[in-house]
């Protein structure tokens, strides 16, 4: 059940995150002004990459790859690549990418032009984007 929750919700951050990023390099290249509606875009995309963090924390520790890891050791799971994408590449990239977003969302608020708030959320967002596309497990998200 855990798994599914992680699964769509996931759909939901990356989709928001596709419209914050969008939104960023909107402004950059338009020099608009940053408005509270940008605020909002980017300060939502950080609490559901944070509500799939600890989705994710439950999924992690409930799965049966996990289960694995302990009954084989951490060895064997660096030995296996669909466990080792599961255990360790997958969660260390996407801590990585919300860590990215959170400090993206940190320092913009610390920028004095509308310019740099757009730049700064949109090189930490896109970063982090491109991270979670990286490590997304695409062939479980087509399977279910």
């Amino acid at each position: 059940m855990t798994k599914m929750i992680h699964s769509y919700w996931a759909y939901i951050v990356l989709l928001i995150l596709i419209i914050a990023v969008v939104n960023a390099v909107i402004g950059l290249s338009t020099k608009k002004e940053f408005k509270a509606k940008d605020i909002r875009i980017s300060l939502f995309t950080l609490i559901t990459a944070h509500i799939q963090l600890i989705i994710g924390f439950f999924a992690y520790f409930n799965s049966t790859y996990f289960t694995s890891m302990q009954a084989h050791g951490m060895g064997e799971v660096m030995k296996n690549s669909i466990l080792r994408k599961h255990l360790v590449e997958h969660p260390i990239m996407i801590l990585i990418a919300i860590a990215l977003i959170t400090i993206g969302f940190s320092k913009h608020k610390k920028k004095d032009t509308d310019y740099s708030k757009f730049k700064t959320i949109a090189i930490y967002y896109s970063i982090a984007l491109v991270l979670i596309l990286a490590v997304i497990p695409w062939h479980s998200w087509f399977s279910n």
